[in-house]
């Protein structure tokens, strides 16, 4: 007997390799090093997150209590990768151009991203599963307590380890936590979680195969003993059933695409459309495999174990009781794989679901889509907390039930429950009228009946239902028993169930779609889906001219994060030819920015999100069915027209925004030039009028003398000053600039940056916020030049920062050799009509005779930074002025002598 300790260390040991490579693999996912874990072999083996511990531990009871029937929970999934693997295409397609998040969120998808329809499938998906990680608690219980047994005249004795699976269910928290919610994932794939589960996928196909060889080989006289074997044990409760045989290969056909756990790897962690080619025949040939040796091991521990031993532990009871503690140590560690496995992507999936569909909704729904604060942080504590609530359930159902369940019937229970979206997901895939209130009658309808009929049942008589209602039915209405409904008596429970639950599922559904209309936003949805092969272009669901682009940014960067959101404004308003980060708000441009929402949490709460900031104007019914009754040519013709005037209407945007920006630059250089020659002529008169005074007063006191003489000094470096700004700025622009490259640190620059610009406004007290660590940063870069950058724009802050307490808060990040610093001011900011101005030439935001300068230190800064390599640009939508350099933190080129003390004094000087 192997040792209980040498056991767990084992077990910790397995734990610790799993965390290692899901560590390993996260690592090198987020350096974009992923292309081998994208595999058609790493996919399919994912898919067998369906083999859990009832197939490796129940499947061999089963065929003990029921003979060959096992064999129906391999060939329904097998019939559909072979037979249908065109749905589950068609499935993951949807997938990707919705960006789903889950099952839920599909079918709240087709439905007009009714966040009604994702709730009540959560739910379902909730209660359904719970026994479902309740049977692998039980099963790691079970093993446990095999090793912990003690022997006795009757065989061995099996020890409570309840306790047990309290452990086990906190120590996959903890996993599914750290794997499963590190980050807010806009595709929602987990690839550390997928390589651990090919890994275990390869343990637990082993582990099986050994025991399996060992038994037929080792044990038997091989295939012809193991045959005669199963005559010699052949049992009148192994009859082939047709009906119960088609009810569970059906069960299992559905299970195969509705489970949350099997959607998660199917659809949502799903890399390449073309993966499925291969999982259509890699996949069953996997089933086949982990299935071939079930019956084996099954006969020779019936012959060979003694009467009355739980023949879900045979995998593990037969090698000990031959001594094989090394192949029942491999068969344990098998068992753990099956089940940690599924507990970890179902838990994962059920939180996606319990947050985008229940938590986000009830917070945007309390606080608006203007509350502030990084909404990421809300969702992954959401999750993490949705992942503790449902191994907090699975835990209890196992412990109500006190685990007496054989393992397969479990199973069931579940394959029934999640089997009530099937109507919902078909009629998605497949029937363009079908709505809302018909999926979701029927989704209620379903759960009601199978909760009625099934779930609540097996928790016992007098837990849940009591033993008379069972008896004599509800209200003591004979026909509303829970097993023979309709006074129809089914021998199976299950069956009955299954039979009932989904017959009044789909006639709800149907009756719901066909006396109600479909709303336009389900309409377009409809076809998007139904013939999501043929169409190339997203849904247009928006109304033109919806909303602000500033507030729907401020939204996208709570949920998606600043750098992320703020490249995909800045790439869709370059697509449009604009410059910033503003887009127009276009329908296409709306469309796009809901999926990108919808990769994180979910196509229904994203839709609404946006809809509360652009009101969620629609598309009208009568525009859809009159597009619907154009035909193809002129639909063709049409769709021509619309892109030439489409790009008509952007080339006369763009000529009407580029001579409205002429027009404002002709009168700010007019503003500039009757300034400038203010500037020029106020220097020049004093000096003129004070020299005059020197020449002609031949007796005029020292003191005096020395007096004028400084003014015209101050005036003389004024007006070289103001001449030094006008050819500095022409070098710039000519590229002829001599940079000095030298070697610092960004946080000796950022130092010497807030000192110099320290000396502009100096009344003024300035709180400044920055993280030091993330600061230190090696620079080779023209240090006086970027530091004069620096300097303009925290001067500009000081000077123009209208908050009663005003900060600057100093953001750092590095990727890719390039560095970005952000600096965010919490005044009011700079409107968006001169946001386009302020790095041109002579524009200044405030009166020209104020300002205090010439309005070229923005376009100085501008230049400077094309020179590095690098930008300089405005991020509106921060809650103040946001300005963003970046630049490359070495730059190619010879160290140069030189020091930065003429920069800053000059960027001191333009700012001041």
């Amino acid at each position: 007997m192997v040792p209980f300790n040498l056991l767990l260390l084992a077990c910790l040991g397995y734990v610790v390799f799993l965390f290692l490579i899901a560590f390993l693999v996260e690592r090198r996912a987020e350096r974009r090093r992923i292309a081998w874990l994208s595999s058609p072999l790493i996919y399919t083996l994912s898919l067998s997150i369906y083999c859990t511990a009832w197939t490796f531990y129940g499947a061999v009871g089963y065929a003990v209590r029921s003979g060959l029937e096992f064999v129906t929970i391999y060939l329904g999934p097998t019939l559909v990768f072979v037979g249908w693997w065109w749905m589950l295409r068609k499935l993951v397609r949807i997938g990707k151009t919705q960006r789903v998040t889950s099952i839920a969120d599909m079918i709240s998808a087709r439905y007009g991203k009714s966040n009604a329809i994702g709730v009540i499938v959560t739910l379902l998906a909730v209660c359904a599963i719970t026994p479902y990680i309740a049977l692998q608690l039980q099963s790691i219980s079970l093993s446990f307590a095999v090793f912990a047994a003690t022997p006795s005249a009757e065989g061995l004795v099996l020890p409570d380890l309840g306790d047990t699976a309290i452990w086990v269910a906190a120590g996959l928290a903890i996993f599914t936590i750290l794997f499963g919610t590190r980050r807010l994932d806009a595709k929602e794939q987990h690839h550390g979680v997928v390589i651990a589960i090919a890994v275990e996928a390869v343990v637990k196909l082993l582990a099986l195969i050994a025991v399996g060889v060992f038994v037929v080989w080792g044990v038997a006289g091989g295939p012809a003993d193991i045959y005669a074997r199963i005559i010699a044990n052949e049992s009148p409760d192994w009859e082939v059933l047709p009906g119960r045989w088609a009810g569970l290969t059906f069960l299992a056909a559905v299970a195969i695409v509705t489970l949350p756990r099997m959607f998660q790897v199917l659809v949502v962690e799903n890399a390449d459309e073309r993966h499925l080619a291969t999982a259509s025949w890699a996949f069953p040939l996997y089933l086949f495999l982990i299935s071939l040796f079930v019956m084996p091991i099954a006969v020779v521990g019936l012959d060979i174990l003694p009467e009355g031993m739980n023949p879900d532990l045979f995998v593990l009871l037969v090698p000990l009781a031959l001594g094989q503690d090394e192949l029942a140590m491999l068969a344990f560690l098998g068992g753990f794989s099956a089940a940690t496995s599924m507990v970890i992507v179902a838990a994962i999936a059920l939180a996606t679901m319990a947050s985008n569909h229940i938590v986000v909704p009830l917070w945007l729904q309390l606080r608006g889509p203007e509350a502030s604060g990084d909404m990421r942080s809300l969702v992954l504590n959401a999750r993490r907390l949705s992942i503790l609530a449902v191994l907090c359930f699975g835990y209890v159902y196992y412990r109500v039930t006190g685990g007496g369940e054989a393992l397969a019937a479990m199973g069931l229970i579940a394959f029934v429950g999640m089997a009530q979206t099937l109507p919902a997901l078909m009629g998605a895939l497949f029937w363009r009228g079908a709505n809302r209130i018909g999926a979701g009658a029927g989704l209620v309808v379903g759960l009601v009946v199978w909760l009625y009929t099934l779930f609540l049942p097996s928790f016992g008589p007098d837990v849940l239902l009591s033993a008379q209602l069972m008896q004599e039915g509800l209200f003591g209405i004979g026909w509303l028993r829970p097993q023979a409904l309709y006074g129809v008596e089914i021998a199976d429970p299950l069956l009955h169930s299954l039979f009932w639950s989904l017959a009044l599922n789909t006639f709800a559904f149907c009756i719901g779609s066909v006396l109600t209309f479909p709303t336009p936003l389900e309409r377009v949805q409809g076809a998007q889906f139904v013939n999501v092969f043929d169409i190339q272009t997203g849904t247009r669901g928006w109304s033109r001219g919806a909303g602000e682009a500033e507030d729907l940014l401020v939204m996208a960067q709570r949920i998606l994060g600043a750098t992320e959101a703020q490249g995909f404004f800045q790439a869709e308003a370059m697509a449009q030819g604009k410059a910033g980060y503003l887009p127009d708000t276009t329908p296409d441009f709306l469309d796009r920015l809901e999926r990108r929402l919808a990769g994180s949490v979910g196509s229904a709460t994203a839709h609404a999100m946006i809809a509360q900031i652009v009101g969620g104007s629609m598309v009208s019914v009568e525009d859809l069915m009159a597009v619907a009754n154009e035909t193809a040519q002129i639909m063709e013709y049409s769709s021509q027209l619309e892109a030439k005037s489409e790009e008509l209407a952007r080339t006369a945007r763009q000529l009407r925004e580029a001579n409205e920006m002429l027009q404002k630059l002709s009168v700010q250089k007019d503003a500039f030039l009757s300034q400038i020659s203010h500037e020029l002529r106020t220097p020049m008169t004093s000096i003129r009028a004070f020299s005059e005074i020197l020449k002609e007063a031949g007796d005029l006191p020292p003191e005096d003398a020395s007096r004028y003489a400084g003014i015209i000094q101050d005036e003389a470096i004024r007006l070289t000053r103001l001449l030094d700004d006008l050819l500095d700025l022409s070098v710039l622009e000519a590229g002829r600039v001599q940079l000095k490259i030298e070697d610092s640190t960004l946080r000796t620059l950022i130092d010497r940056a807030l000192v110099a610009s320290g000396s502009v406004a100096p009344h003024r007290s300035f709180t400044i916020d920055r993280d030091a660590a993330a600061e230190d940063i090696a620079l080779r870069t023209d240090i006086g030049r970027l530091a004069q950058v620096f300097i303009n724009v925290l001067s500009n802050a000081r000077k123009y920062c209208d908050a009663e307490r005003p900060r600057m808060d100093i953001h750092v990040r590095e990727a890719g050799g390039m560095v970005t610093v952000d600096f965010v001011d919490n005044g009011s900011g700079i409107p968006k009509k001169s946001q386009a101005l302020i790095f041109e030439k002579f524009a200044r935001l405030t009166d020209q005779m104020q300002a205090g300068g010439a309005g070229l230190g923005l376009a100085i800064c501008r230049e400077i930074m094309h020179n590095l390599g690098g930008e300089i640009s405005y991020v509106p939508g921060q809650g103040g002025a946001a300005f963003r350099v970046s630049f490359p933190a070495v730059l190619p080129g010879e160290i140069t002598e030189g020091t930065a003390s003429d920069d800053e004094a000059r960027a001191v000087a333009q700012a001041g």
